[in-house]
């Protein structure tokens, strides 16, 4: 699975991004997970979740503050 761009992020509904925000925490424990145990192959991989975790959280901050103001 390739780093999603942000342009990517922005186009989906705000209900899109909660499931894909819960999918990449779900993803990033269990990749977590694998290291402790000494299996994961991919280190790169636990950076590149975390960074799409960052990106599609903000996404929803800028929404929710656009929808207050």
């Amino acid at each position: 699975m390739s780093l999603t761009k942000i342009t990517e992020i922005r186009e989906l509904s705000s209900e899109e991004l909660q499931g894909r925000l819960r999918d990449l925490k779900q993803e990033g424990l269990n990749l977590r997970l694998q290291q402790a145990t000494g299996q994961l192959e991919n280190t790169a991989r636990i950076r590149l979740v975390r960074r799409e975790v960052a990106q599609v959280m903000t996404v929803l901050r800028d929404r929710k503050r656009q929808a207050a103001s």
